[in-house]
């Protein structure tokens, strides 16, 4: 398990995740993230941290931009 440094640009995202075993956390180091998971969705902005099972589908969103430590157990990227 390594950690990664994600940046997401205005509008951006990542993939949408299929439901998979695992769990992924978050460490928003600038900007707001929205984590989108199964129908629900969730803000975290700098300074906060996020956690989930990853057992449903999952992405994340950024309207303004955003820079994050993100690690997946186990690793799926």
């Amino acid at each position: 398990m390594e950690p990664i440094r994600l940046t997401l640009g205005p509008g951006g995202t990542t993939y949408m995740d299929l439901p998979h075993e695992g769990e992924e956390f978050g460490y928003v180091l600038t900007g707001t993230v929205t984590i989108h998971i199964g129908n629900k969705s969730y803000k975290a902005k700098k300074g906060e941290s996020f956690y989930y099972t990853a057992d449903k589908t999952h992405f994340l969103s950024s309207k303004s931009g955003a820079v994050l430590i993100w690690v997946s157990s186990p690793p799926s990227f």
